[in-house]
């Protein structure tokens, strides 16, 4: 599994969350306390939001911990909304193209779970999106295609709704092929106004998710960056998490109870 971090807020540098506090991202790639590895060496990437609508995005295959670019960008780089996310590859290669985050137009998502069996279900969801959407696929993994996915099930219009119907297709696809769902999906991501949560699992284990109040912002992230611990909230699973520069607010989550039709 990955860990990740993403902030609403003030400008503040990305060193801040990224790489300064004694938990940081980088520190978690080599040393994560919550996930089940506690390595999480395969890539890194960092989406953030300034002048422009749509984000700048940097990734790259190296460890976090021994990339001296993302310590140079994260000391320089000042947004008041920013993703960051450190991989440890569940599936897909090892490859920029299956570096979190990923990014369509003003959206940038990136997720820490798993879609179990993807590669006997990974048709059937191909097939759920359009070909303009299709064509923005770069790499191989189900995080990118469950983003597709959103994108396909109206994630402009509403976000919440678009991810309750993205899941449900990934529990038809299952059992359309005679197989229990076994979905894990804890996300984050943005429309460059407002930051998206979800903390979601088939079974009890959904991969953990907090959030902290600041003096500058609003953080999200999969495992506390500081030791400060009684300022972090856990989010419950089944939840989803809305942040805007005015608040927040966490509602409950379960995928689109209407039946979809499957391609296929």
């Amino acid at each position: 599994m990955c860990r990740w971090a993403a902030y609403l807020g003030e400008e503040v540098f990305l060193e801040d969350i990224v790489s300064a506090p004694c938990h940081s991202l980088i520190a978690q790639s080599h040393c994560a306390q919550e996930a089940k590895s506690a390595t999480n060496g395969d890539g890194f990437g960092l989406a953030w939001y300034g002048d422009r609508p749509e984000p700048g995005l940097y990734r790259d295959i190296l460890p976090a911990w021994s990339d001296p670019n993302l310590k140079s960008l994260c000391r320089q780089i000042k947004s008041s909304l920013f993703l960051a996310h450190v991989r440890a590859a569940t599936g897909g290669g090892t490859s920029r193209a299956n570096c979190h985050p990923f990014v369509s137009g003003r959206w940038s998502f990136m997720h820490n779970g798993q879609i179990s069996g993807f590669e006997r279900i990974r048709r059937r969801l191909e097939a759920a999106v359009c070909d303009t959407l299709y064509d923005q696929r770069q790499g191989t993994t189900d995080s990118e295609l469950f983003f597709l996915l959103m994108l396909e099930e109206g994630l402009d219009a509403d976000p919440q709704v678009a991810v309750a119907r993205a899941a449900r297709r990934v529990i038809e696809a299952s059992e359309a092929v005679g197989m229990a769902a076994s979905f894990k999906l804890t996300a984050a991501f943005s429309d460059g106004e407002n930051l998206f949560a979800v903390r979601y699992a088939t079974d009890a284990q959904a991969p953990t998710l907090y959030t902290r109040e600041g003096a500058t912002g609003r953080c999200i992230v999969s495992e506390p960056f500081d030791r400060e611990g009684e300022s972090w909230q856990a989010v419950p699973p089944s939840s989803f998490v809305t942040m805007t520069r005015q608040g927040m607010t966490v509602s409950p989550f379960e995928p689109a109870v209407a039946q979809l039709a499957m391609a296929g």
